[in-house]
């Protein structure tokens, strides 16, 4: 990671837009940092971050309206490249003496779009779709500025000045339905911006394993793996940083998929060598779990009984460090960027903060957090992972909840559900890998309907077993979905291989809900 760049980000201004943090990541993924802030941000404020460029996000409001988000047209005078999308472009538009207007033709969804010159579009399609989402329109570009293209509804759909370093498109470059926005950006960032490619996988890990040593010093962490890649890659980081110094502590609570504790127990410590610390507590949360059918009820307990086994493994890590005459100082948390944001805390929120009761410990255990991927998104995780040279079936695991396989059983959890529900998933997961339909899935719950039964024939005989749901969602950021369109072959020979190979069940149905309305779990 450049420090440079850490240091003098490309800040995204949000003016409400539900795609500040996606624009965000499409900078990174032109390998350049970036960082959301809100649209109260000051321009002193802005120009104290030193930003390599600003991007002005869209926002629902209108320009005109009774408090719309206000752009400061002193923040041209300070000499950084502007991009302007949307409600940003409009208000760019604004603020250099252009004309904003209700033109009467207002654009939702896909729009083709005509360009006529300039540098972000050269070379690309003459008409091509883009994705659009307004009412008013740039109806006359500011002085000095290049109108670019155009649409239906939009007399002006993109502008340049490239001698000042500013650009904008009144479409959403950042949305996949834009098939050459993310190029556009890029060549914003590049050619006009002239901010060079330095965000990438190994920069990232190594300042960030410098970062933590700064932090940590001669001091002693203690991380809690879940299994999930956030935990794994933050172990993984702090591990390389201050060596055995960290002790990772794994909690199985018996809700786990097929294979996962052997690949933090093996996998992760082969491939880091990492101190780990594994709490059986499987019979606890079973017992705990006994006679439960409340979805609520069930993630309440799990919780509970999460932070009270992770509390005894802490407690008796803190305790053999005592006998030594030492103290662990630090808890690793994998908090994403996404998480801090969401927080109200993307505005340069300090990496190191005093940490009370983290995860229901006791009060007066205190920590100093260590948060190595609170400035990353989820690809840029995985990609940090991989470049630590932690095994594929860890980076690339698809999000599962905490809650573990006890949310995926409607119904009372037992050991006996588990073991269905195991197999089938592992069943499902092997085919789907198999097809080569990983990177297409975000992930795939699979269901059991524990309470409910259907008649079916295998053999000669009538059976009355349960049915198996398979829920595939494609998804960016999982606030929403879309049920993956899998290839009947796959469907058919995961339905067939369940219904052969798993006890009591003999029906396997595909659940074809969006997000919203439906979640992607089903507790």
């Amino acid at each position: 990671m450049s420090q440079t760049q850490q240091s003098r980000p490309v800040l995204v201004v949000d003016f409400g837009a539900q795609y500040a943090q996606l624009i965000a990541r499409r900078v990174r993924e032109a390998k350049v940092y970036s960082e959301v802030v809100p649209h109260t941000t000051t321009v002193e404020e802005i120009a104290a971050r030193e930003p390599l460029a600003v991007v002005l996000s869209g926002g629902p409001s209108s320009v005109y309206a009774d408090g719309a988000p206000q752009l400061d047209p002193k923040l041209f005078d300070l000499d950084v490249p502007v991009f302007g999308i949307c409600y940003g472009f409009q208000a760019m538009a604004q603020a250099l003496g252009g004309t904003v207007a209700h033109t009467g033709n207002r654009e939702y969804g896909r729009t083709e779009m005509s360009v006529t010159g300039g540098v972000l579009h050269d070379g690309l399609p003459a008409t091509q779709p883009v994705w659009m989402s307004h009412g008013d329109g740039v109806t006359a570009a500011p002085a000095g500025f290049e109108v670019t293209a155009s649409s239906a509804g939009a007399p002006v759909a993109a502008f340049e000045d490239r001698a000042r370093r500013l650009a904008g498109v009144q479409y959403h470059p950042e949305v996949l339905h834009s098939p050459h926005g993310q190029q556009v950006l890029s060549r914003f960032l590049h050619d006009i911006a002239g901010i060079p490619a330095a965000w990438t996988a190994a920069n990232i890990a190594e300042a960030l394993i410098e970062q933590i040593r700064e932090q940590v010093g001669d001091g002693r962490a203690i991380c809690g793996l879940s299994g999930g890649v956030d935990s794994a890659v933050a172990a993984a980081l702090v591990q390389r940083a201050i060596g055995d110094r960290l002790t990772c502590v794994f909690v199985d609570h018996g809700l786990m998929r097929e294979g996962e504790r052997q690949q933090v127990e093996k996998d992760f410590v082969a491939a880091t060598g990492a101190r780990l610390v594994t709490v059986d507590a499987a019979e606890t949360f079973l017992r705990e779990l006994a006679g439960v059918t409340d979805p609520e009820t069930k993630r309440k307990i799990i919780g509970r009984e999460f932070i009270r086994s992770f509390e005894g493994a802490v407690s008796e890590v803190l305790g053999e460090n005592a006998a030594h005459g030492e103290t662990v100082e630090f808890l690793v948390q994998g908090t994403l960027y996404p998480d801090v944001v969401e927080s109200g805390g993307g505005t340069g929120t300090a990496n190191i903060k005093s940490h009370h009761n983290v995860g229901g410990l006791p009060e007066d255990l205190q920590f100093a957090l260590v948060e190595p991927l609170r400035l990353l998104f989820k690809d840029e995780v995985r990609a940090v992972g991989r470049e630590l040279g932690l095994p594929e079936e860890i980076v690339g695991r698809q999000p599962f909840p905490g809650p573990g396989l006890g949310i995926r059983i409607i119904g009372e959890v037992t050991g006996e559900r588990l073991a269905i529900l195991r197999r089938a998933d592992s069943i499902a997961r092997e085919e789907l890998t198999a097809a080569g339909l990983d990177g297409q899935i975000w992930q795939c719950p699979v269901v059991l309907l524990a309470d409910v039964r259907s008649v079916g024939v295998q053999g000669d005989g009538r059976t009355y077993g349960h049915p198996i749901v398979l829920r595939p969602v494609s998804s960016e950021d999982a606030m929403t979905a879309d049920w993956t369109r899998l290839p009947y072959e796959t469907l058919e020979r995961i339905s067939t291989r369940i219904t052969n190979e798993v006890p009591d069940v003999n029906r396997v149905v595909l659940d074809v809900t969006s997000k919203p309305p439906g979640t992607i779990e089903w507790e």
